[in-house]
């Protein structure tokens, strides 16, 4: 009996992966989407996103044409990265030709290398020691409970994205390397996030902070207050990160008025670029990376967690001499402007944030258009969604690997209508499902949707 278990799981994981690669292969790019973005004039910097729309998730490239000089800092317990310990040799000649953000976790740092190889492919680089193409790059965490499928940004999308990229454009918001990004699970926020960035020129100095937030702790406003979350019906109308941080971890204690979820997202990571066009050398470059990284804890709280993978990029094109246009200011200062800077960036990262659907006190779908939606939806080998009817009322249940967010596989879940297609899971989270295409289920309809087909009547 034992052997037939474990050639059933193994016939299944097989037949899974089989799936889920046919699935990948046949994943269209979508690039440089959005309309919310930052202009600035800077040609020494080119940005390339890409985006699988089936996951969604994504991949953010900044190019630098005419080469640059990095440094990184590296915090938090959990780091993806690719080339970080060659920037750690402190060479001070312009060899860095991109860095690479990347959805997908570890499957994810496959961007990385992949721009270089499109950089060698398209004849810009070459396999001479001296033009070796540079790309280094770090990723996020987007897969777990947040999406039911596990398509991630692949060598395709990033190579598309790199040949995309334009100087003076980035998309703001849930697009690229951002596209399912979350913040402030600690305290069961789960609120949307995505990319930022600012840009500032002084005289002929200019500085850019680009940033993917995808922490564990809550952005927070500069004058406190937590910039984005679904909080809980019990929590104060004004509240401020100082309120969730006092009373942890207490406030964890069922009951409480600051209580938090017990099973929290604990897989994130912060990865960041701060960009400066004046010659810096390795040492201060390398300032310049530890105090902008170490400035960040003031807007998200908290931060570089256990359960953080923090990465923060420094990089100097060396376009002006150092303190040529500006011999009032010193590194420091150049440390400090650029870490305002980066707050600003990270602030520019949220999204508008879907609000929580009000139910009618009545299902409004009728008998028959109910029995039309009953049936067992697939989202992909991990997760399936049942729904099935009792009188007038539509019952859903996740079956297979995994829970479909608030909807279990314990016991069915009641929905309440919003209209005669459309119906929402009551909570303190948005979870709507939308049975509007026929033979469809599209739960969280619109930029953070996952499609269900149906897989049986």
């Amino acid at each position: 009996m034992l052997s037939k278990l474990m050639a059933g799981a193994a016939l299944f994981a097989f037949a899974s992966a089989v799936i889920g690669a046919a699935a990948q292969s046949t994943l269209s790019p979508v690039l440089n989407a959005g309309e919310k973005v930052l202009r600035f004039d800077w040609p020494a910097i080119e940005v390339g996103t890409g985006e699988y729309e089936e996951g969604p998730t994504g991949v953010t490239v900044f190019r630098f044409p005419n080469r640059a000089v990095g440094a990184v800092d590296v915090r938090g317990g959990g780091p993806g990265t690719v080339n970080t310990d060659y920037l750690r040799l402190g060479y001070e000649e312009h060899e860095l030709d991109a860095v690479v953000f990347s959805g997908g976790s570890w499957y994810g740092l496959e961007s990385t290398t992949a721009v270089a190889t499109a950089l060698k492919d398209d004849g810009v680089r070459s396999g001479h020691w001296a033009n070796l193409a540079l790309s280094v790059g770090a990723i996020i965490y987007d897969f777990g409970d947040r999406r039911l499928n596990e398509i991630y940004p692949d060598k395709r999308l990033a190579q598309s994205a790199l040949r995309a990229a334009r100087p003076g454009v980035f998309p703001l918001g849930a697009q690229g390397a951002g596209r399912f990004a979350k913040s402030g699970g600690l305290f069961g926020c789960n609120a949307y996030s995505g990319q930022g960035a600012a840009f500032r020129q002084i005289g002929d100095l200019k500085m850019a902070a680009f940033v993917v937030v995808n922490a564990l702790g809550v952005v927070t406003t500069r004058d406190g207050r937590v910039a984005a979350c679904f909080p809980d019906a019990r929590w104060p109308k004004d509240l401020r990160t100082a309120d969730l941080l006092r009373h942890f971890p207490s406030s964890r204690t069922p009951g409480s008025t600051l209580s938090t979820p017990p099973k929290a997202d604990r897989r994130n990571t912060t990865v960041s670029l701060v960009v400066v066009n004046r010659t810096l050398t390795a040492a201060e470059l390398q300032r310049l990376a530890t105090h902008v990284h170490s400035s960040m804890s003031r807007a998200i709280q908290p931060f570089a967690t256990e359960f953080d993978g923090d990465v923060l990029y420094a990089v100097s094109t060396g376009e002006i001499a150092a303190n040529a246009q500006h011999p009032g200011m010193p590194n420091v200062e150049l440390d400090v402007t650029a870490a305002e800077l980066m707050w600003d960036a990270i602030l520019a990262s949220i999204p508008v944030q879907p609000a929580v659907p009000t139910a009618t006190a009545t299902p409004r779908a009728s008998l028959t258009e109910a029995q039309r939606f009953v049936g067992v939806y697939e989202f992909s080998p991990l997760v399936s969604v049942k729904i099935s009817k009792s009188g007038d009322q539509l019952f859903a249940q996740a079956i297979g690997g995994r829970d479909a967010y608030s909807i279990g596989k314990d016991a069915p879940t009641e929905l309440h209508a919003l209209s005669p297609t459309t119906f929402s899971v009551p909570g303190r989270y948005p979870t709507v499902l939308d049975f509007t295409a026929a033979d469809s289920l599209v739960i969280d309809p619109g930029h953070w949707q996952q499609l269900g087909r149906r897989a049986s009547p």
